[in-house]
Protein backbone atom coordinates (compact mmCIF):
# COMPACT_ATOMS: atom_id res chain seq x y z
CA UNK A 1 0.00 0.00 0.00
CA UNK A 2 1.48 3.25 -1.01
CA UNK A 3 2.22 5.38 2.05
CA UNK A 4 2.98 9.15 2.23
CA UNK A 5 5.30 9.19 5.28
CA UNK A 6 8.53 11.13 4.73
CA UNK A 7 10.28 9.33 7.85
CA UNK A 8 12.85 6.79 7.50
CA UNK A 9 11.58 3.03 7.41
CA UNK A 10 12.35 1.42 10.68
CA UNK A 11 14.49 -1.96 10.52
CA UNK A 12 15.65 -4.55 12.96
CA UNK A 13 18.77 -6.34 11.82
CA UNK A 14 18.29 -10.34 12.92
CA UNK A 15 21.58 -11.70 13.05
CA UNK A 16 25.46 -10.05 13.12
CA UNK A 17 27.61 -12.89 11.74
CA UNK A 18 29.48 -12.59 8.52
CA UNK A 19 25.92 -11.81 6.17
CA UNK A 20 24.69 -8.98 9.00
CA UNK A 21 27.62 -7.19 9.79
CA UNK A 22 29.61 -6.87 6.72
CA UNK A 23 27.25 -6.78 3.81
CA UNK A 24 23.35 -5.72 5.10
CA UNK A 25 24.50 -3.36 7.99
CA UNK A 26 26.80 -1.08 5.74
CA UNK A 27 24.27 -1.39 2.66
CA UNK A 28 21.11 -0.76 4.88
CA UNK A 29 22.74 2.18 6.38
CA UNK A 30 23.87 3.67 2.78
CA UNK A 31 19.87 4.49 2.23
CA UNK A 32 18.23 7.59 3.29
CA UNK A 33 14.64 6.00 3.90
CA UNK A 34 16.06 3.04 5.94
CA UNK A 35 16.86 3.58 9.59
CA UNK A 36 18.94 0.50 11.08
CA UNK A 37 17.11 0.91 14.53
CA UNK A 38 17.70 -2.30 16.20
CA UNK A 39 20.37 -5.61 15.75
CA UNK A 40 19.45 -8.76 16.91
CA UNK A 41 22.45 -11.31 18.55
CA UNK A 42 22.97 -12.82 21.09
CA UNK A 43 26.99 -13.12 21.01
CA UNK A 44 28.39 -10.97 23.61
CA UNK A 45 31.42 -10.26 21.30
CA UNK A 46 29.07 -9.02 18.42
CA UNK A 47 27.07 -6.93 20.79
CA UNK A 48 30.06 -5.27 21.49
CA UNK A 49 30.71 -5.12 17.69
CA UNK A 50 27.46 -3.62 16.94
CA UNK A 51 27.38 -0.55 19.78
CA UNK A 52 30.65 -0.11 18.47
CA UNK A 53 29.91 0.24 14.86
CA UNK A 54 26.07 1.12 15.14
CA UNK A 55 25.67 3.30 19.00
CA UNK A 56 22.38 4.70 17.81
CA UNK A 57 21.09 1.35 17.58
CA UNK A 58 19.15 -1.14 20.22
CA UNK A 59 20.86 -4.31 20.89
CA UNK A 60 18.72 -7.50 21.58
CA UNK A 61 19.64 -10.51 22.74
CA UNK A 62 16.54 -12.37 21.41
CA UNK A 63 15.12 -12.52 18.29
CA UNK A 64 11.94 -11.99 19.97
CA UNK A 65 12.50 -8.68 20.99
CA UNK A 66 12.52 -7.89 16.99
CA UNK A 67 9.14 -8.70 16.44
CA UNK A 68 7.63 -6.40 19.18
CA UNK A 69 9.95 -3.94 18.69
CA UNK A 70 7.99 -1.73 16.57
CA UNK A 71 9.93 -1.88 13.59
CA UNK A 72 8.46 -2.39 9.86
CA UNK A 73 11.33 -4.44 8.47
CA UNK A 74 13.29 -7.49 9.09
CA UNK A 75 16.37 -8.09 7.63
CA UNK A 76 17.33 -11.67 8.65
CA UNK A 77 20.60 -12.73 7.81
CA UNK A 78 21.05 -15.87 10.14
CA UNK A 79 22.02 -19.57 10.16
CA UNK A 80 19.57 -21.43 6.93
CA UNK A 81 18.14 -23.61 8.83
CA UNK A 82 16.42 -20.37 11.10
CA UNK A 83 15.06 -18.90 7.56
CA UNK A 84 11.72 -20.06 7.60
CA UNK A 85 10.85 -19.85 11.55
CA UNK A 86 12.47 -16.17 11.79
CA UNK A 87 10.51 -15.50 8.12
CA UNK A 88 7.12 -16.78 9.65
CA UNK A 89 7.35 -15.05 12.98
CA UNK A 90 8.15 -11.84 11.70
CA UNK A 91 5.37 -11.84 8.58
CA UNK A 92 3.17 -13.11 11.60
CA UNK A 93 4.15 -10.40 13.81
CA UNK A 94 2.91 -7.76 10.84
CA UNK A 95 6.63 -7.17 9.98
CA UNK A 96 7.54 -6.89 6.47
CA UNK A 97 11.08 -9.10 5.41
CA UNK A 98 13.59 -9.29 3.62
CA UNK A 99 15.25 -12.60 4.04
CA UNK A 100 18.96 -13.94 3.02
CA UNK A 101 19.28 -17.08 0.34
CA UNK A 102 17.97 -19.82 0.74
CA UNK A 103 15.12 -18.71 1.65
CA UNK A 104 13.96 -21.90 2.04
CA UNK A 105 14.75 -25.57 1.45
CA UNK A 106 12.34 -26.30 -1.07
CA UNK A 107 10.17 -24.28 -3.73
CA UNK A 108 6.69 -25.44 -1.91
CA UNK A 109 7.88 -24.38 1.18
CA UNK A 110 9.13 -21.44 -0.33
CA UNK A 111 5.20 -20.68 -1.67
CA UNK A 112 4.13 -21.46 1.68
CA UNK A 113 6.07 -18.37 3.30
CA UNK A 114 4.41 -16.58 0.08
CA UNK A 115 1.11 -17.74 0.67
CA UNK A 116 1.70 -16.16 4.54
CA UNK A 117 2.91 -12.79 3.17
CA UNK A 118 0.20 -12.07 1.35
CA UNK A 119 -2.43 -13.14 3.70
CA UNK A 120 -0.65 -10.74 6.42
CA UNK A 121 -0.42 -8.14 2.92
CA UNK A 122 3.46 -7.58 3.85
CA UNK A 123 6.44 -8.01 1.79
CA UNK A 124 8.88 -10.77 1.66
CA UNK A 125 11.75 -9.62 -0.36
CA UNK A 126 14.63 -12.50 -1.20
CA UNK A 127 18.38 -10.88 -0.84
CA UNK A 128 19.86 -12.15 -4.20
CA UNK A 129 22.68 -9.64 -4.26
CA UNK A 130 24.68 -11.56 -7.15
CA UNK A 131 22.36 -10.65 -9.64
CA UNK A 132 24.49 -6.55 -9.38
CA UNK A 133 27.64 -8.55 -9.83
CA UNK A 134 30.08 -6.29 -12.01
CA UNK A 135 30.74 -9.78 -14.00
CA UNK A 136 27.10 -11.00 -14.58
CA UNK A 137 25.74 -7.32 -15.08
CA UNK A 138 28.68 -6.97 -17.97
CA UNK A 139 27.50 -10.54 -19.31
CA UNK A 140 23.78 -9.32 -18.83
CA UNK A 141 24.62 -6.56 -21.49
CA UNK A 142 26.72 -8.26 -24.28
CA UNK A 143 23.91 -10.78 -24.44
CA UNK A 144 21.55 -8.08 -24.77
CA UNK A 145 23.43 -5.93 -27.45
CA UNK A 146 23.78 -8.93 -30.09
CA UNK A 147 27.89 -8.86 -30.69
CA UNK A 148 28.05 -12.38 -29.92
CA UNK A 149 24.78 -13.08 -31.52
CA UNK A 150 22.13 -16.07 -30.49
CA UNK A 151 23.63 -16.98 -27.16
CA UNK A 152 23.61 -21.05 -26.81
CA UNK A 153 25.86 -21.37 -24.02
CA UNK A 154 26.39 -20.04 -20.61
CA UNK A 155 29.40 -21.34 -17.78
CA UNK A 156 29.48 -19.69 -14.87
CA UNK A 157 31.89 -21.39 -11.48
CA UNK A 158 32.48 -20.35 -8.08
CA UNK A 159 35.08 -22.47 -7.08
CA UNK A 160 37.51 -22.06 -4.55
CA UNK A 161 40.30 -24.65 -2.53
CA UNK A 162 39.14 -25.12 0.98
CA UNK A 163 41.05 -28.30 1.91
CA UNK A 164 39.65 -28.60 5.71
CA UNK A 165 36.04 -27.45 5.88
CA UNK A 166 35.09 -25.08 8.11
CA UNK A 167 33.01 -26.56 11.12
CA UNK A 168 29.59 -25.21 11.54
CA UNK A 169 26.01 -25.67 10.28
CA UNK A 170 27.10 -25.49 6.78
CA UNK A 171 28.41 -29.23 6.93
CA UNK A 172 24.62 -30.65 7.84
CA UNK A 173 23.74 -33.32 5.88
CA UNK A 174 19.68 -32.30 6.63
CA UNK A 175 18.55 -31.15 3.99
CA UNK A 176 15.98 -28.70 5.94
CA UNK A 177 19.29 -27.09 7.08
CA UNK A 178 19.99 -26.23 3.78
CA UNK A 179 23.96 -26.87 3.59
CA UNK A 180 26.37 -27.53 1.50
CA UNK A 181 27.42 -25.79 -2.19
CA UNK A 182 23.80 -26.63 -3.98
CA UNK A 183 22.39 -24.16 -1.89
CA UNK A 184 25.01 -21.95 -0.92
CA UNK A 185 26.94 -21.04 -4.20
CA UNK A 186 24.60 -22.46 -6.15
CA UNK A 187 21.00 -20.31 -5.06
CA UNK A 188 23.48 -17.49 -6.74
CA UNK A 189 24.54 -19.19 -9.61
CA UNK A 190 21.20 -21.02 -10.75
CA UNK A 191 19.23 -17.07 -10.12
CA UNK A 192 21.65 -15.69 -12.64
CA UNK A 193 21.39 -18.25 -15.63
CA UNK A 194 17.55 -17.85 -15.22
CA UNK A 195 17.88 -14.44 -15.65
CA UNK A 196 20.19 -14.41 -18.37
CA UNK A 197 19.18 -17.40 -20.11
CA UNK A 198 15.30 -17.50 -19.33
CA UNK A 199 13.02 -20.77 -18.05
CA UNK A 200 15.12 -24.05 -17.48
CA UNK A 201 12.75 -27.12 -18.91
CA UNK A 202 15.28 -29.70 -17.58
CA UNK A 203 18.23 -30.52 -15.01
CA UNK A 204 21.32 -33.09 -14.97
CA UNK A 205 23.25 -32.53 -11.76
CA UNK A 206 26.18 -34.02 -9.97
CA UNK A 207 25.67 -33.39 -6.38
CA UNK A 208 28.85 -34.60 -4.59
CA UNK A 209 30.79 -34.64 -1.79
CA UNK A 210 34.49 -35.22 -1.91
CA UNK A 211 36.19 -34.58 1.36
CA UNK A 212 33.66 -36.92 3.58
CA UNK A 213 32.73 -34.14 5.47
CA UNK A 214 28.57 -35.23 4.39
CA UNK A 215 27.91 -31.89 2.99
CA UNK A 216 28.00 -32.07 -0.10
CA UNK A 217 30.88 -29.72 -1.65
CA UNK A 218 31.11 -30.12 -5.11
CA UNK A 219 28.34 -29.35 -7.46
CA UNK A 220 27.77 -29.39 -11.44
CA UNK A 221 24.46 -28.69 -13.00
CA UNK A 222 23.26 -28.36 -17.29
CA UNK A 223 20.52 -27.05 -17.31
CA UNK A 224 18.61 -26.99 -20.73
CA UNK A 225 16.91 -24.13 -21.27
CA UNK A 226 13.27 -23.48 -23.18
CA UNK A 227 15.20 -21.75 -25.65
CA UNK A 228 17.74 -24.43 -26.39
CA UNK A 229 20.29 -22.80 -25.02
CA UNK A 230 21.97 -24.23 -22.31
CA UNK A 231 23.75 -23.52 -18.89
CA UNK A 232 26.67 -25.08 -17.39
CA UNK A 233 26.91 -24.40 -13.49
CA UNK A 234 30.04 -25.49 -11.08
CA UNK A 235 29.85 -24.54 -7.41
CA UNK A 236 32.86 -25.77 -5.72
CA UNK A 237 34.88 -25.39 -2.33
CA UNK A 238 37.43 -28.27 -3.41
CA UNK A 239 38.23 -26.70 -6.89
CA UNK A 240 41.65 -25.36 -7.13
CA UNK A 241 41.14 -23.39 -10.80
CA UNK A 242 38.82 -20.60 -10.24
CA UNK A 243 39.04 -19.00 -13.36
CA UNK A 244 37.05 -17.93 -15.93
CA UNK A 245 34.32 -16.77 -13.35
CA UNK A 246 31.87 -17.21 -16.48
CA UNK A 247 32.02 -17.38 -20.25
CA UNK A 248 29.20 -16.82 -23.10
CA UNK A 249 29.17 -18.45 -25.85
CA UNK A 250 26.92 -17.34 -29.41
CA UNK A 251 26.41 -17.45 -33.04
CA UNK A 252 29.08 -14.93 -33.58
CA UNK A 253 31.53 -14.70 -30.68
CA UNK A 254 32.53 -15.41 -27.30
CA UNK A 255 33.12 -13.43 -23.74
CA UNK A 256 35.20 -14.66 -21.26
CA UNK A 257 35.05 -12.99 -17.92
CA UNK A 258 38.20 -14.22 -15.63
CA UNK A 259 37.61 -11.57 -12.84
CA UNK A 260 34.99 -11.83 -10.28
CA UNK A 261 33.41 -9.06 -8.60
CA UNK A 262 34.99 -7.43 -5.75
CA UNK A 263 32.12 -5.59 -3.86
CA UNK A 264 31.84 -8.79 -1.12
CA UNK A 265 35.72 -7.84 -0.59
CA UNK A 266 35.22 -4.42 -0.86
CA UNK A 267 32.81 -4.56 2.37
CA UNK A 268 34.54 -6.67 4.41
CA UNK A 269 37.92 -4.42 4.08
CA UNK A 270 34.98 -1.45 6.14
CA UNK A 271 34.61 0.47 2.39
CA UNK A 272 31.60 2.28 2.20
CA UNK A 273 29.04 1.70 -0.25
CA UNK A 274 28.22 5.46 -0.75
CA UNK A 275 31.53 6.05 -1.99
CA UNK A 276 31.30 7.46 -5.76
CA UNK A 277 33.71 4.90 -7.48
CA UNK A 278 31.54 2.16 -5.80
CA UNK A 279 31.56 -1.21 -7.73
CA UNK A 280 34.04 -0.29 -10.26
CA UNK A 281 36.87 -2.77 -11.30
CA UNK A 282 40.15 -2.23 -12.32
CA UNK A 283 41.21 -2.06 -15.91
CA UNK A 284 42.99 -5.64 -15.34
CA UNK A 285 39.65 -7.26 -14.78
CA UNK A 286 38.59 -6.19 -18.25
CA UNK A 287 36.40 -9.33 -20.08
CA UNK A 288 37.80 -10.49 -23.45
CA UNK A 289 35.08 -10.29 -26.44
CA UNK A 290 35.62 -12.41 -29.67
CA UNK A 291 33.77 -11.63 -32.96
CA UNK A 292 33.67 -13.57 -36.36
CA UNK A 293 32.48 -11.93 -39.45
CA UNK A 294 30.92 -14.58 -42.22
CA UNK A 295 34.27 -15.36 -43.41
CA UNK A 296 35.20 -16.62 -39.48
CA UNK A 297 37.70 -14.09 -39.43
CA UNK A 298 38.30 -13.07 -35.82
CA UNK A 299 38.09 -9.43 -33.70
CA UNK A 300 39.35 -9.78 -30.22
CA UNK A 301 38.82 -6.56 -27.79
CA UNK A 302 38.51 -5.79 -23.87
CA UNK A 303 35.64 -5.09 -22.47
CA UNK A 304 35.70 -3.01 -19.20
CA UNK A 305 33.46 -4.53 -16.98
CA UNK A 306 29.99 -3.13 -15.79
CA UNK A 307 29.88 -1.55 -12.11
CA UNK A 308 28.69 -3.57 -9.72
CA UNK A 309 25.72 -2.56 -8.22
CA UNK A 310 24.60 -4.18 -4.66
CA UNK A 311 23.92 -0.81 -3.62
CA UNK A 312 20.64 -0.87 -5.75
CA UNK A 313 18.97 -3.42 -3.70
CA UNK A 314 17.99 -1.51 -0.40
CA UNK A 315 16.71 1.28 -1.94
CA UNK A 316 14.60 -0.89 -3.92
CA UNK A 317 13.34 -2.75 -0.83
CA UNK A 318 12.74 1.30 0.50
CA UNK A 319 10.44 2.29 -2.63
CA UNK A 320 8.55 -1.41 -2.50
CA UNK A 321 7.82 -1.14 1.15
CA UNK A 322 6.26 2.93 0.13
CA UNK A 323 4.52 1.36 -2.62
CA UNK A 324 6.39 3.37 -5.47
CA UNK A 325 7.52 -0.10 -7.59
CA UNK A 326 7.91 -3.84 -7.42
CA UNK A 327 10.40 -5.49 -4.95
CA UNK A 328 14.07 -5.29 -6.55
CA UNK A 329 13.72 -9.33 -6.10
CA UNK A 330 10.46 -10.88 -6.93
CA UNK A 331 9.44 -14.15 -4.50
CA UNK A 332 8.14 -16.17 -7.27
CA UNK A 333 11.51 -15.82 -8.76
CA UNK A 334 13.32 -17.35 -6.58
CA UNK A 335 10.85 -20.13 -5.74
CA UNK A 336 11.45 -20.66 -9.61
CA UNK A 337 15.00 -21.06 -8.51
CA UNK A 338 14.37 -23.33 -6.04
CA UNK A 339 12.22 -25.47 -8.04
CA UNK A 340 15.86 -25.49 -10.24
CA UNK A 341 17.49 -26.66 -7.31
CA UNK A 342 14.80 -29.06 -5.98
CA UNK A 343 15.78 -30.78 -9.58
CA UNK A 344 19.38 -30.90 -9.05
CA UNK A 345 18.70 -32.88 -5.99
CA UNK A 346 16.62 -35.31 -7.49
CA UNK A 347 19.15 -35.58 -10.63
CA UNK A 348 21.66 -36.39 -8.33
CA UNK A 349 19.98 -39.18 -6.08
CA UNK A 350 18.65 -40.94 -9.44
CA UNK A 351 21.20 -40.58 -12.19
CA UNK A 352 18.54 -39.44 -14.44
CA UNK A 353 17.11 -36.28 -16.12
CA UNK A 354 14.60 -33.97 -14.65
CA UNK A 355 12.51 -32.37 -16.24
CA UNK A 356 10.43 -29.19 -14.91
CA UNK A 357 6.74 -29.11 -16.13
CA UNK A 358 6.20 -25.80 -16.48
CA UNK A 359 9.62 -24.74 -17.11
CA UNK A 360 11.33 -22.62 -14.06
CA UNK A 361 11.59 -19.20 -15.09
CA UNK A 362 11.58 -15.53 -13.74
CA UNK A 363 8.46 -12.80 -14.40
CA UNK A 364 9.84 -9.73 -15.82
CA UNK A 365 10.58 -6.96 -13.54
CA UNK A 366 11.85 -3.28 -14.11
CA UNK A 367 14.09 -2.76 -10.85
CA UNK A 368 16.57 -5.90 -11.48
Amino acid sequence: MRSDDPAPISVVLVGYGLGGRVFHAPLISAVPDLSLDAIVTSDPDRQAQARRAYPDAAVYASVDEAWTGGHSLAVISTANVTHVPYATAALASGLNVVLDKPVAPTAQVAQGLGDLAARSQRHLIPFQSRRWDSDFLTARMVAADGRIGAVHRFESRIERMRVVPKAGWRLSTDPADMGGMLYDLGAHLVDQALRLMGPVASVVASVRTVRGTGSDDDVTLLLTHVSGAVSHIVASQIGAFGSPRMSLFGTRGGLRIDASDTQEAALASGRSPADPQWGREPESSDAVLRTYDDASALSESAVALVPGAWTAFYPGVAAALRGDQAPPVLLEDVISNLRVLDAARESAATGSIVRLAPPAGHLASSTS
